[in-house]
């Protein structure tokens, strides 16, 4: 499994180097592949004609304050990617000055500040994550770049920072944001820092850094980010003399009103160890079917001809979910991996389909607890294996998942009790032989009950 894993991460290298290479000598128009995918919200003018002339740098910034990104931060990420597929040059700027102050954009309150070792750990994470994404290794022209705001922002002192930077954006101009207007106006109540203030000010001294030494000319980012955008572009104009530009894509809703990217136990995480492949694969295969025709446009690099060809195929076997498998399938190989995708597959298939015991032993703990994530739990100790479990005791008297031992005995007799998804009769022995990493025993009385034996030392 460990070799797939590394034999799908290289081709899968291998392939974006190749594409790198190919797309300088075939520039795609950027600006109309966002506009079929759904992916543009506002550009500044003549930004298509900039990109057509010749190769450009482009950047978008990424909040460190975690190890991991999420979902959410899939639109930017992608934003890059089909940046780089159009033969520009991807640049991902890491927000570790940034970080410790807290961009205010969409958020009602401050964020806790962040020291610097953990901003770098979380750096690597980052570009770890990114890199399944972009070609930040070979020898391309337009070969991704990472950054890391803290690295030219902690070289400023203050009085340097409010004097070169500062005095060329006035109050009236930043106050005129809607990050700093929903923040300070009347039905506030929690108002805005002097720290959170100079946010976009921050923001926009990158952009003018990158313009200068990294020759970036556009920055891209959510439609919330359109006001520290353009205070980059002024900072450009009115200090480097020349023109920036600005992109800015949708922020992604669900058809149902609640947030994209959250599941009930919280956020989708690219990190399998906070979000099983199992648990991600499953949040694209439970999308809606109208949410579906959208998500399939702006997290996958298929082609138009494809995904036409693919919602008119749903639109005529709904009930198959072709487009959710297809995005389920396309997401979690780029995230995860080929390994992680077929053992996504297999523990679906457990619940929904035909599975078997060896399917069962060969997931890891944690996929094992999500699959079965609230079904009924009952401890026993190892002794109680040791020496063998019998049904009746299994069922009934030392769990009490059935009512009575005669209720036990009455399902054994029906042949509607399984062990591991095996069926069993009343003189079956439950024994270490039968336990799921180490520790668990699934017993199931039909089809949809299922029941949980946890063996404790």
């Amino acid at each position: 499994m460990e070799k797939s894993n590394k034999d799908f991460s290289t081709l899968l290298k291998m392939t974006l180097i190749i594409y790198t290479f190919l797309s300088i000598y075939t520039m795609k128009n950027f600006i109309e592949e966002l506009q079929w995918r759904g992916m543009l919200h506002d550009s500044m003018p003549t930004t298509e004609e900039h990109l057509l002339e010749s190769m450009r740098s482009a950047y978008v910034g990424f909040d460190p304050t975690s190890d991991s990104l999420h979902i959410g931060n899939l639109v930017p990420i992608m934003l890059l990617a089909h940046f780089q597929r159009c033969g520009h040059k991807p640049i991902a700027l890491v927000g570790g000055a940034t970080g410790m102050i807290g961009d205010p954009s969409g958020k009602s309150a401050e964020r806790n500040l962040l020291d610097e070792k953990t901003l770098r750990h979380n750096q690597e994470a980052i570009k770890a994550q990114l890199s399944h994404f972009l070609d930040f290794t070979s020898d391309a022209e337009n070969a991704a770049v990472l950054v890391n705001n803290y690295d030219w922002m902690k070289e400023f002192s203050f009085l340097e920072f409010i004097r070169d930077v500062g005095k060329h954006i006035t109050v009236n101009y930043m106050m005129a944001k809607d990050s700093v207007k929903n923040r300070i106006g009347s039905e506030s109540k929690e108002g805005m820092s002097f720290t959170e203030f100079t946010y976009q000010l921050v923001q926009g001294y990158d952009f003018l850094h990158l313009y200068q030494n990294n020759n970036a000319t556009l920055q891209m980012g959510g439609s919330d980010q359109w006001g520290n955008i353009t205070t980059g572009t002024e900072l450009i104009r009115r200090i480097g003399g020349g023109k920036g530009y600005a992109i800015t894509c949708p922020l992604i809703t669900k058809s149902d009103g609640s947030k994209f990217g959250k599941s009930e136990g919280g956020n989708v995480w690219l990190d399998a160890k906070r979000t099983s492949p199992y648990k991600f694969y499953q949040y694209w295969l439970n999308a809606s079917d109208e949410d579906a025709e959208k998500y399939i446009k702006i997290f996958t690099f298929l082609e138009k001809g494809e995904i036409d060809a693919l919602i008119l195929e749903h639109k005529e076997t709904p009930h198959l979910r072709l487009l959710q498998k297809k995005i389920g399938e396309e997401v979690t190989l780029l995230v995860h991996g080929a390994a992680a995708y077929e053992n996504a597959i297999k523990a679906s298939n457990i619940l929904f389909g035909k599975s078997t015991a060896s399917d069962l032993k060969s997931l890891d703990e944690q996929t094992f607890l999500d699959v079965f994530d609230g079904v009924p739990l009952a401890t026993i100790s190892t002794a109680d294996i040791e020496g063998g479990l019998d049904m009746i005791g299994a069922l009934s008297a030392k769990t009490d998942f059935l009512k009575s031992n005669g209720e036990a005995r009455r399902a054994l007799k029906e042949n509607a009790i399984s062990v591991n998804k095996e069926k069993v009769k009343e003189d079956f022995i439950i024994s270490k032989a039968d336990l799921i990493a180490n520790k668990y025993v699934l017993l199931q009385r039909g089809k949809k009950n299922y029941f949980l034996l946890h063996v404790l030392d």
